[in-house]
Formats: C-alpha cells, structure tokens, sequence
C-alpha cells in the first residue's frame, strides 16, 4: 500500500502534459495523442515480460525492474524535450508504460497470501491505495512544471523528472519492503506440486485459462470494464466542451470519475467476497449500463455527466475487483503470474484499440452512438457471467479458490 499511494503519483503528475510536449517537441498537434499512446502500448507490452521475471524471480524483482525501467523511461523524455527529438519522445514514454504495469500488477501481489475469503478485499485495499496519487498527481503537474522555469530543462519536461524520482524511491520501497516475498512464499507454502518451470511458463498460464471458464470470465470482465471506461472516458472532456463546459468543470467531473473507481474499490472487494465473484460482475454490469445511459442521453445538462461518469467509474472498480480475485481463484498457484500477466496484456491491448476508435466514432456518429457502443461491449460478459453461473455454480461462491 505504501508503494502504490507513492508511485500512483508519478504517472497522472506527468502523462496529463506528455500530448502537450508531444505538440512543442513535433510542432503538430496531429501528432500530439501518439505520446500517450506510446504508453499505453508499452504498459501492454511490458506485461508478459514482467510476469515471466515474476514468476522465476518472484514479484519484489518484477516490480523493482519495472518501476526502474519507468524511471528510464521518464528520463528519456527529459532528454528528447531538451534535444527536441520525437522519435526519443516515443521511445521514453512507451519505457515510461511500466511503471503503469507495475501499479496494475501490485493488486495480484496483494492477491497471493491473501485468505481466499478475503482475497478481493486486499486486491481492492491497493486498488484504493492508488486513490491519493490519482487525485492529487494531475494536480501537481504545474508545480512540478513551474519548478524549473529559467532551467535547460522545458517546463512541461518537468513533471517527467519528478516521475522519474518517484519511480526509484517506489523501487527502493519495495525492495526494502516487500519482505518475504509473496509470490514465492505462497509457491513454498503451496507444496511441490506444480513448481516445476513448465508449470510456471506462460504457456501454461494459456493452458489454464483455456481449461477454466471462470478464468475465461474474468479475463473477459477485466478488459470489457477497462475497454468501456477508457473508451467512454476519454472522450467525456471534449463532448463536456462542446456543450459549453469550462475547464474548472471538466476537471470535476474527472475528478468524481476518478473517485468512483478507486475510492470505493473496498466497498467492491467486500461485496465480491461476501456475495461472490459473479454477483459483483453482474453490479459491474448493471453499473456500466445506467452510466451509459446517462453519459450519453445528458447532452447539456451536466449535473447528468457527472453522474454517468461516476457510475463509469464505480462500475470499472467493480469488474476490476471481481474480475482479479476470479482469475487468482481460477488458476492453479503456479500459473497464477503468468495468467494475470496476460490479463494486463489483454486489457490495455484492448482499452488502447478502444481508446483510438472512441474518437472515430465520436467524430462521425456522436457522443451518445459512443456510450451505446459501450453499453453494447457489456453483453458478451454478462451473457459469459450468466452462463457461468448456470453451468458452474460453484464459481458464484463466496471467494471460491481454486
């Protein structure tokens, strides 16, 4: 927890400027969205790399590596700002995206010595710990640019050299921290069985997740409900916009959005483990489809947004919560690293391809043709999640471990 409520702040502190110096750096605003998408694809791609380090050397290395690899990342940044080169811009914010990854993995280690019956409830603690850098990093965005006004370095590089200290101070935490090692502690206190390298290789985490439905549910839960909000979400600001919102009010819509995901996530873990997995998938469900409904019928009311886009977020910490502790259940313990390493793969593969068509669709359809579309990507999990439930009750029981 201690780690995560650190280095949540080193990524919105900076990624809220990276289109900006992606602008100054190019000298086109065509070009500007390609920075962030430099980070969502390097956050995907660092998945299976990481959980292949995790599961030989356990999770205190892959997150020591990947928050370092962040802090590189961030550094590269500072320096294509200082020389002007976009292609070094690119490359610093897809090293950037591990740091990401290791945030997004910190909730499977809460995960791994966690009683089955309380399993949900510590990944949703960390998912909350996440809250104070989420609030608060965007915020600290133009202190950190101002802080080195007058210096060789671009103001709007500044915030990426406060990330890139962030970064190693949150390695340093886990290294001095995160003793013993959860991961392979639980591998130790699980027996023999199944601790042989080819149990562990992320050919049998697709294995696993071809042999258990309810891993194929929530790997389907996880990346539909961060498909939805990152589609829906990133376009909010500007639908605000043309219907007359001001910057002060855009801010507080993200901001009650950005509550709703992390701040109530241990209200979601509690529900999940006391309720089951697929009772929360269903909330998750039924959460997405009213924020939709509202986001997208709300036109210029936006009292009715602000809604909508709270209920998005509570809906995302409802399947993201739901969805974790259901693969952690739904896996054997060996191939549990991998598993989840491939679910982080899927889901930012999918929310960067949902992110890029959002506006698309936006811009020929509208706003609302986008929520619809949104509310539409939520059948093939419900449908899944009551199938589950049909055919293998089990998987609705309360923090059922497998």
């Amino acid at each position: 927890m201690a780690t995560q409520m650190v280095s949540s702040l080193g990524v919105p502190i900076s990624i809220a400027l990276a289109p900006v110096l992606a602008t100054e750096i190019s000298g086109s605003e065509e070009l500007s969205g390609l920075a962030s998408s430099a980070a969502v694809a390097g956050t995907a791609l660092v998945s299976l790399p990481l959980a292949a380090l995790m599961t030989a050397r356990g999770r205190r290395p892959g997150l020591v590596v990947a928050y370092l690899t962040g802090a590189v990342g961030a550094g590269l940044v500072v320096l294509a700002a200082a020389v002007g080169s976009f292609p070094l811009l690119l490359l610093g914010m897809a090293l950037f995206g591990a740091a990401s990854s290791a945030n997004l993995q910190a909730r499977f280690a809460a995960a791994d010595l966690a009683a089955p019956d309380h399993r949900a409830r510590a990944i949703s603690t960390v998912v909350w710990a996440s809250t104070i850098g989420a609030v608060l990093g965007p915020n600290l965005s133009a202190p950190a640019s101002h802080g080195f006004a007058g210096t060789s370095i671009p103001e709007t590089a500044g915030p990426f050299v406060w990330a890139a200290g962030i970064f190693v101070l949150s390695a340093a935490l886990v290294t001095v921290l995160l003793r013993p090692d959860p991961l392979l502690t639980a591998r130790a206190l699980a027996g023999p069985t199944g601790q042989s390298a080819a149990a562990r290789s992320l050919k049998a985490g697709f294995a696993a997740v071809k042999a258990s439905p309810r891993a194929r549910l929530a790997l389907v839960t996880i990346a539909v409900s961060h498909t939805t909000m990152v589609s829906i979400m990133v376009m909010t600001p500007l639908d605000l916009s043309h219907h007359g919102a001001g910057l002060s009010l855009i801010g507080l819509v993200i901001s009650g959005h950005i509550a709703g995901m992390f701040a109530f996530s241990p209200v979601m873990g509690w529900l999940s483990d006391r309720l089951g997995r697929l009772s929360v998938i269903g909330l998750a469900a039924g959460l997405f489809s009213i924020a939709a409904l509202l986001a997208g019928t709300a036109g210029p009311r936006h009292e009715q947004t602000a809604a909508g886009l709270f209920l998005l977020g509570l809906g995302w910490s409802a399947g993201m919560v739901s969805g974790s502790a259901l693969l952690t259940d739904s896996v054997p313990q060996a191939a549990r690293a991998a598993v989840q390493g491939l679910s982080d793969l899927t889901m930012n593969t999918a929310a960067g391809v949902g992110g890029a068509v959002a506006g698309l669709v936006v811009a020929q359809a509208g706003y609302g043709w986008l929520n619809a579309i949104g509310a539409a990507l939520l059948l093939p999990m419900a449908g899944l999640a009551l199938l589950t439930a049909r055919r293998h009750p089990a998987g609705a029981g309360k923090g059922d471990a497998a």
